[in-house]
């Protein structure tokens, strides 16, 4: 029986992302958090410039949590290379997001400072998101 080559990435098709998320959608750890409305692709880079943005703004008061991982390879053939002769060589990883999947959460600090945090935090995805807050977190 013929086996397949082993490579280092597993070769993956886009496939399709619809509806709602399965997993992540409670907070877990945290009283506050960054829900994701849309659904996208989203690179490690965009993600380490969210955390950036939100650190900073918390004055590395507090803790925070990432509920994303980016594992999704995401391949690329170089400029002007003609078509076949396998798939190109990983670029970078994304993760995938869903409607409803918490992407940041943080406690530990003033709900204004987390609110305002994870506001910055935001803007650095390419997804639309929205501030939640645990259902037993008294004001």
């Amino acid at each position: 029986m013929l086996q397949p080559k082993k490579t280092k990435y597993r070769k993956m098709q886009k496939g399709r992302m619809k509806g709602n998320t399965k997993r992540g959608a409670e907070l877990a750890f945290g009283s506050f958090g960054m829900k994701a409305l849309e659904t996208s692709w989203i690179t490690g880079r965009q993600i380490e410039a969210a955390r950036q943005a939100i650190t900073r703004r918390m004055k590395r008061e507090g803790q925070l949590w990432i509920r994303i991982f980016p594992d999704k390879p995401i391949t690329k053939k170089p400029a002007e290379v003609r078509m076949g002769k396998g798939k190109g060589a990983p670029e970078y990883f994304v993760a995938r997001v869903c409607p409803g999947r918490i992407i940041f959460e943080a406690d530990g600090v003033h709900i204004d400072t987390a609110r305002e945090a994870i506001r910055l935090g935001a803007q650095k995805l390419p997804i639309t998101t929205k501030f939640v807050v645990r259902k037993d977190y008294v004001y």
